[in-house]
């Protein structure tokens, strides 16, 4: 896709669409900071989530940095019962999904309220995912409006309000 066609506002919208509940993709790992960090789950889950630490012990963060590929949040182990507690925030099914193309890593997961995802579902995410992780790999090929909108949006995304 030529650099003129990247619409992020579109990109992340289209997530949105497909995850009710919100979705948390972090782009191009390093050690363990994305370069890119974009969230949408409810504010609520947010707070309760940063304020109770709980990202040392989120098995889905866990699985993205020991696996790659899709794993529903109904097959992991979940011995601090994270995801038991994300129901409670709406948040009751969901997935990840964890790649590594050429040296880089990026994660994320989707979440519904109502159902699990369906595997065409999840097939349509990923390579979306896919995608976006690819059209961002190279930060030096991409225009520097498109590195700019991708940190606001970063920002914007993760912190709405900010």
């Amino acid at each position: 896709m030529p650099p003129e066609a990247f619409n992020l506002s579109q990109i992340l919208s289209a997530f949105n669409d497909r995850a009710a509940s919100g979705y948390a993709m972090g782009l191009h790992i390093k050690f363990t900071t994305p370069t890119f960090f974009f969230q949408s789950y409810p504010r609520a889950w947010l707070d309760h989530y940063s304020h109770a630490g709980l990202l040392i012990s989120d098995p889905t963060v866990l699985w993205c940095f020991e696996n790659t590929g899709v794993c529903r949040w109904s097959d992991m182990e979940d011995p601090a019962g994270i995801l038991a507690k994300a129901a409670e925030y709406g948040m009751k099914y969901g997935f990840v999904y964890a790649t590594i193309a050429g040296d880089s890593l990026s994660m994320s997961g989707f979440a519904r309220p109502d159902r699990e995802f369906s595997d065409d579902e999840i097939a349509e995410l990923v390579t979306r995912f896919d995608h976006l992780h690819a059209q961002t790999r190279d930060q030096q090929a991409l225009p520097p409006e498109t590195v700019a909108e991708l940190k606001k949006m970063s920002i914007i995304v993760t912190h709405p309000g900010v």
